[in-house]
């Protein structure tokens, strides 16, 4: 019967490895492996537990690191990356509550939100902070010289 178990064990943990991206029950696959053997011995069950328990644990510690470096999702930059850190002149008044607002940076206008909540008025610098989605989430610029205009054609 724990032959039977443990092979419907290593099969489900198989299937889910498989249907994942990540690396998630490869470390249960093994351990299941070594308690179906250990079943097939007639070994009693406490012991395959045991092993399975173990097998799984110590290969989880030994391949883990070695699993993430390998499955490390790189951040992949996008255009709108690009102007995070950089400042921008406001075109119309930002106003979270009213859902208003827009920015200019680098030529191009950005719908905008302030992150702290309070209204910017139009003509003020502000700083981008972050990107959520389509807009732009700025704060107040400290900086009162307009900021540099790149260089190239005005997209505007």
């Amino acid at each position: 019967m724990w032959i039977v178990i443990w092979a419907v064990v290593f099969a489900v943990m198989l299937i889910v490895e498989v249907a994942t991206s990540g690396l998630v029950s490869v470390w249960f696959c093994a351990g299941s492996l070594v308690a179906l053997v250990l079943a097939i011995f007639d070994v009693p069950v406490l012991w395959q537990c045991v092993a399975f328990a173990a097998v799984s644990i110590i290969a989880l510690i030994l391949t883990r690191p070695l699993a993430k470096k390998f499955l490390k999702k790189k951040k992949t930059p996008t255009n709108s990356d690009r102007i995070i850190g950089k400042r921008g002149l406001v075109c119309e008044t930002i106003d979270n509550l009213s859902g208003t607002g827009s920015i200019k940076v680098e030529g191009l206008v950005w719908s905008a939100r302030n992150v702290v909540g309070t209204v910017i008025p139009e003509g003020t610098y502000v700083t981008v902070e972050s990107i959520e989605g389509v807009k732009a989430v700025v704060k107040l610029c400290e900086e009162t010289d307009p900021p540099e205009e790149p260089e190239g054609e005005d997209l505007s």
